[in-house]
Protein backbone atom coordinates (compact mmCIF):
# COMPACT_ATOMS: atom_id res chain seq x y z
CA UNK A 1 0.00 0.00 0.00
CA UNK A 2 1.18 3.33 -1.24
CA UNK A 3 1.40 6.58 0.68
CA UNK A 4 -1.54 7.96 -1.36
CA UNK A 5 -3.88 4.78 -0.31
CA UNK A 6 -2.76 5.31 3.83
CA UNK A 7 -3.78 8.63 3.49
CA UNK A 8 -7.20 8.37 1.91
CA UNK A 9 -7.72 5.00 4.14
CA UNK A 10 -6.69 7.37 7.55
CA UNK A 11 -9.35 10.46 6.22
CA UNK A 12 -12.10 7.90 6.01
CA UNK A 13 -11.74 6.67 8.89
CA UNK A 14 -12.04 10.27 10.75
CA UNK A 15 -14.84 10.49 8.75
CA UNK A 16 -16.42 7.56 10.53
CA UNK A 17 -15.26 8.54 13.36
CA UNK A 18 -16.42 12.13 13.20
CA UNK A 19 -20.50 11.04 11.69
CA UNK A 20 -20.34 8.89 15.28
CA UNK A 21 -19.35 11.10 17.40
CA UNK A 22 -22.03 13.50 15.83
CA UNK A 23 -24.84 10.92 16.02
CA UNK A 24 -23.90 10.37 20.05
CA UNK A 25 -24.28 13.91 20.60
CA UNK A 26 -27.71 14.36 18.92
CA UNK A 27 -28.62 11.19 20.80
CA UNK A 28 -27.31 12.66 24.55
CA UNK A 29 -30.10 15.58 24.73
CA UNK A 30 -29.22 17.96 27.26
CA UNK A 31 -31.12 17.56 30.01
CA UNK A 32 -33.33 20.77 31.88
CA UNK A 33 -33.42 20.81 35.73
CA UNK A 34 -35.95 23.33 37.60
CA UNK A 35 -35.33 24.38 40.53
CA UNK A 36 -38.34 25.79 42.25
CA UNK A 37 -36.66 28.78 44.61
CA UNK A 38 -40.18 29.20 46.82
CA UNK A 39 -40.27 29.79 50.47
CA UNK A 40 -40.92 26.86 52.27
CA UNK A 41 -40.90 25.80 56.16
CA UNK A 42 -37.78 23.51 56.52
CA UNK A 43 -38.15 23.03 60.39
CA UNK A 44 -39.09 20.18 61.21
CA UNK A 45 -42.27 19.55 63.16
CA UNK A 46 -42.42 23.15 63.81
CA UNK A 47 -44.47 23.99 66.99
CA UNK A 48 -46.41 27.12 65.04
CA UNK A 49 -46.16 26.31 60.88
CA UNK A 50 -48.76 29.27 60.45
CA UNK A 51 -46.78 31.80 62.67
CA UNK A 52 -43.79 30.86 60.40
CA UNK A 53 -45.45 30.82 57.02
CA UNK A 54 -46.61 34.67 57.89
CA UNK A 55 -43.41 35.92 59.29
CA UNK A 56 -42.13 34.42 55.77
CA UNK A 57 -44.46 35.82 53.62
CA UNK A 58 -43.84 39.31 55.56
CA UNK A 59 -40.17 39.52 55.50
CA UNK A 60 -37.32 38.24 52.59
CA UNK A 61 -35.35 37.22 55.72
CA UNK A 62 -33.85 33.87 56.09
CA UNK A 63 -36.58 32.18 58.79
CA UNK A 64 -37.72 28.73 59.34
CA UNK A 65 -34.94 27.09 58.25
CA UNK A 66 -34.40 23.38 58.88
CA UNK A 67 -31.16 22.17 60.00
CA UNK A 68 -28.74 18.33 59.26
CA UNK A 69 -27.16 18.09 61.59
CA UNK A 70 -25.07 21.44 62.12
CA UNK A 71 -25.60 22.28 58.48
CA UNK A 72 -28.66 23.40 56.89
CA UNK A 73 -31.00 21.63 54.45
CA UNK A 74 -30.24 21.01 51.08
CA UNK A 75 -33.27 23.22 49.46
CA UNK A 76 -31.99 26.10 51.81
CA UNK A 77 -28.44 25.67 50.82
CA UNK A 78 -29.65 26.19 47.37
CA UNK A 79 -31.45 29.06 47.43
CA UNK A 80 -28.44 30.44 49.05
CA UNK A 81 -26.18 30.19 46.72
CA UNK A 82 -29.31 30.81 44.13
CA UNK A 83 -29.04 34.05 45.93
CA UNK A 84 -25.49 34.64 45.74
CA UNK A 85 -24.92 34.32 42.43
CA UNK A 86 -27.59 36.48 41.42
CA UNK A 87 -25.83 39.68 43.53
CA UNK A 88 -22.67 38.70 41.84
CA UNK A 89 -24.03 38.95 38.47
CA UNK A 90 -25.36 42.15 39.36
CA UNK A 91 -22.57 43.54 40.42
CA UNK A 92 -20.26 42.24 37.50
CA UNK A 93 -22.63 42.76 34.54
CA UNK A 94 -23.07 45.42 31.94
CA UNK A 95 -26.72 47.22 31.65
CA UNK A 96 -27.88 45.35 28.84
CA UNK A 97 -27.38 47.38 25.41
CA UNK A 98 -30.63 46.13 24.43
CA UNK A 99 -32.74 47.81 27.75
CA UNK A 100 -30.46 51.64 27.00
CA UNK A 101 -31.77 51.35 23.42
CA UNK A 102 -35.24 50.60 24.12
CA UNK A 103 -35.35 53.70 26.90
CA UNK A 104 -33.50 56.17 24.48
CA UNK A 105 -30.32 56.95 27.26
CA UNK A 106 -27.55 58.25 25.30
CA UNK A 107 -24.35 55.64 26.89
CA UNK A 108 -21.78 57.53 28.75
CA UNK A 109 -19.05 56.40 30.76
CA UNK A 110 -16.88 57.36 34.15
CA UNK A 111 -13.01 57.37 33.97
CA UNK A 112 -13.30 53.63 35.40
CA UNK A 113 -11.60 51.10 32.26
CA UNK A 114 -13.09 48.04 34.28
CA UNK A 115 -15.00 46.78 36.84
CA UNK A 116 -11.80 45.85 38.95
CA UNK A 117 -10.73 49.27 39.15
CA UNK A 118 -14.07 50.66 39.40
CA UNK A 119 -14.64 48.50 42.64
CA UNK A 120 -11.01 49.34 43.91
CA UNK A 121 -10.69 52.99 43.48
CA UNK A 122 -13.62 55.00 44.56
CA UNK A 123 -11.89 58.21 42.55
CA UNK A 124 -12.45 56.80 38.76
CA UNK A 125 -16.10 56.35 39.22
CA UNK A 126 -16.80 60.36 40.38
CA UNK A 127 -15.67 61.55 36.80
CA UNK A 128 -16.28 61.44 33.28
CA UNK A 129 -13.94 60.05 30.66
CA UNK A 130 -13.07 62.88 28.38
CA UNK A 131 -15.46 61.52 25.46
CA UNK A 132 -18.77 61.64 27.75
CA UNK A 133 -17.22 65.19 28.84
CA UNK A 134 -17.53 66.21 24.68
CA UNK A 135 -21.09 64.61 24.14
CA UNK A 136 -22.26 66.92 26.99
CA UNK A 137 -21.12 69.98 26.81
CA UNK A 138 -22.48 69.33 22.84
CA UNK A 139 -25.18 67.38 23.07
CA UNK A 140 -26.49 68.37 26.97
CA UNK A 141 -29.48 70.42 26.55
CA UNK A 142 -28.19 73.21 28.90
CA UNK A 143 -30.03 75.58 31.82
CA UNK A 144 -32.93 73.45 32.73
CA UNK A 145 -34.56 73.00 36.11
CA UNK A 146 -33.57 69.06 36.24
CA UNK A 147 -30.93 66.56 35.12
CA UNK A 148 -31.56 62.86 35.62
CA UNK A 149 -28.62 60.40 35.32
CA UNK A 150 -29.20 56.55 35.29
CA UNK A 151 -25.81 55.06 36.82
CA UNK A 152 -25.23 51.05 37.03
CA UNK A 153 -23.31 51.58 40.21
CA UNK A 154 -23.13 47.80 42.25
CA UNK A 155 -26.34 46.53 40.33
CA UNK A 156 -26.85 46.21 36.57
CA UNK A 157 -29.96 44.19 36.93
CA UNK A 158 -31.93 46.31 39.61
CA UNK A 159 -31.52 49.35 36.53
CA UNK A 160 -32.59 46.66 34.15
CA UNK A 161 -35.49 46.00 36.54
CA UNK A 162 -36.53 49.16 38.03
CA UNK A 163 -35.82 52.53 35.98
CA UNK A 164 -37.60 51.16 32.40
CA UNK A 165 -40.90 51.94 35.11
CA UNK A 166 -39.37 54.42 37.10
CA UNK A 167 -37.89 56.99 34.49
CA UNK A 168 -41.14 57.59 33.00
CA UNK A 169 -43.25 58.16 35.96
CA UNK A 170 -40.95 60.74 37.07
CA UNK A 171 -40.48 62.55 33.75
CA UNK A 172 -44.56 62.62 33.76
CA UNK A 173 -44.65 64.03 37.13
CA UNK A 174 -42.31 66.01 36.37
CA UNK A 175 -43.37 67.37 33.43
CA UNK A 176 -46.87 67.59 35.19
CA UNK A 177 -45.51 70.01 37.12
CA UNK A 178 -44.39 72.46 34.56
CA UNK A 179 -40.79 71.11 35.72
CA UNK A 180 -37.88 71.41 32.45
CA UNK A 181 -35.60 68.47 32.11
CA UNK A 182 -32.54 67.82 30.60
CA UNK A 183 -31.74 64.94 28.20
CA UNK A 184 -31.95 62.01 31.07
CA UNK A 185 -28.18 59.85 30.70
CA UNK A 186 -26.87 56.78 31.36
CA UNK A 187 -23.49 56.90 32.80
CA UNK A 188 -21.73 53.18 32.68
CA UNK A 189 -19.41 52.57 36.01
CA UNK A 190 -20.42 55.77 37.75
CA UNK A 191 -20.88 56.71 41.32
CA UNK A 192 -23.37 59.16 43.32
CA UNK A 193 -20.30 61.99 43.04
CA UNK A 194 -20.87 62.27 39.71
CA UNK A 195 -24.08 63.87 39.23
CA UNK A 196 -21.60 67.44 40.34
CA UNK A 197 -19.72 67.30 37.03
CA UNK A 198 -22.50 67.21 35.11
CA UNK A 199 -24.24 69.52 36.80
CA UNK A 200 -21.81 71.90 36.39
CA UNK A 201 -21.22 70.76 32.88
CA UNK A 202 -25.18 71.39 31.67
CA UNK A 203 -25.74 73.80 33.96
CA UNK A 204 -29.05 72.49 35.77
CA UNK A 205 -31.15 73.19 39.36
CA UNK A 206 -31.49 69.87 40.42
CA UNK A 207 -29.37 66.44 39.88
CA UNK A 208 -31.49 63.16 40.65
CA UNK A 209 -28.92 60.29 40.22
CA UNK A 210 -31.07 56.72 40.05
CA UNK A 211 -28.22 54.38 40.97
CA UNK A 212 -27.90 50.29 41.16
CA UNK A 213 -27.44 49.57 45.01
CA UNK A 214 -24.98 46.96 46.51
CA UNK A 215 -27.21 43.69 46.52
CA UNK A 216 -27.53 41.71 49.33
CA UNK A 217 -28.83 37.86 49.38
CA UNK A 218 -32.41 39.21 49.89
CA UNK A 219 -32.54 41.19 46.66
CA UNK A 220 -30.15 42.15 43.92
CA UNK A 221 -32.78 44.46 42.19
CA UNK A 222 -32.74 47.14 44.53
CA UNK A 223 -32.00 51.08 43.20
CA UNK A 224 -31.50 54.45 45.31
CA UNK A 225 -32.27 58.24 44.42
CA UNK A 226 -29.40 60.70 45.33
CA UNK A 227 -30.66 64.17 44.72
CA UNK A 228 -28.89 67.44 45.21
CA UNK A 229 -29.60 70.91 44.68
CA UNK A 230 -26.93 73.13 42.82
CA UNK A 231 -24.16 71.09 43.86
CA UNK A 232 -20.69 72.75 43.79
CA UNK A 233 -16.43 71.84 44.73
CA UNK A 234 -17.84 72.36 48.15
CA UNK A 235 -20.86 69.76 48.60
CA UNK A 236 -20.43 66.88 50.95
CA UNK A 237 -22.75 64.14 51.79
CA UNK A 238 -25.24 66.30 54.07
CA UNK A 239 -26.18 68.00 51.18
CA UNK A 240 -27.64 64.90 49.55
CA UNK A 241 -31.14 63.77 49.85
CA UNK A 242 -31.68 59.69 49.08
CA UNK A 243 -34.06 57.77 48.54
CA UNK A 244 -33.56 53.55 49.22
CA UNK A 245 -34.87 50.49 48.76
CA UNK A 246 -36.56 50.50 45.23
CA UNK A 247 -37.70 47.70 43.67
CA UNK A 248 -40.73 45.51 42.82
CA UNK A 249 -40.34 43.89 46.81
CA UNK A 250 -39.90 47.38 48.33
CA UNK A 251 -41.13 51.05 47.23
CA UNK A 252 -42.72 49.99 43.54
CA UNK A 253 -40.82 52.34 40.88
CA UNK A 254 -43.61 53.73 39.51
CA UNK A 255 -44.78 55.09 43.07
CA UNK A 256 -41.07 55.71 43.37
CA UNK A 257 -41.12 58.12 40.51
CA UNK A 258 -44.62 59.72 41.51
CA UNK A 259 -43.17 60.38 44.77
CA UNK A 260 -39.61 62.22 43.54
CA UNK A 261 -41.38 64.49 41.17
CA UNK A 262 -43.35 65.54 44.93
CA UNK A 263 -39.92 65.91 46.49
CA UNK A 264 -37.86 67.46 43.23
CA UNK A 265 -40.58 70.00 43.28
CA UNK A 266 -39.99 70.87 46.90
CA UNK A 267 -36.53 71.41 46.70
CA UNK A 268 -36.67 73.25 43.84
CA UNK A 269 -39.23 75.50 45.54
CA UNK A 270 -36.70 75.75 48.81
CA UNK A 271 -33.50 76.00 46.47
CA UNK A 272 -32.46 73.23 49.02
CA UNK A 273 -31.80 69.26 49.38
CA UNK A 274 -29.68 67.23 52.00
CA UNK A 275 -30.00 68.22 55.84
CA UNK A 276 -30.85 71.94 54.43
CA UNK A 277 -34.13 70.85 52.90
CA UNK A 278 -34.94 68.40 55.99
CA UNK A 279 -34.54 71.12 58.41
CA UNK A 280 -36.90 73.49 55.81
CA UNK A 281 -40.11 71.13 55.77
Amino acid sequence: MNIEQIVKEVIKEMEVEARSETKKRSNNKTREFVYSAEKRVTVDSPVNQDSIELAQSQTPARIGIGHSGTRMKTKNYLDFRIDHAAAQDAVMKDVSTSVLKEMKLPNLSSKASSMEEYLMNLDVGRSLDENSVEWLKENGVKGKQVQIIISDGLSSTGIEETVPDLLPALIQGLEGKGITIGVPVFIRKSRVWIQDEVARLVDCDLVVSLIGERPGLATSKSISAYLIYRPNENSVEADRTVFSNIHSGGVPPIEAGAYLSDVIEEMLNYQASGVKYSQMK
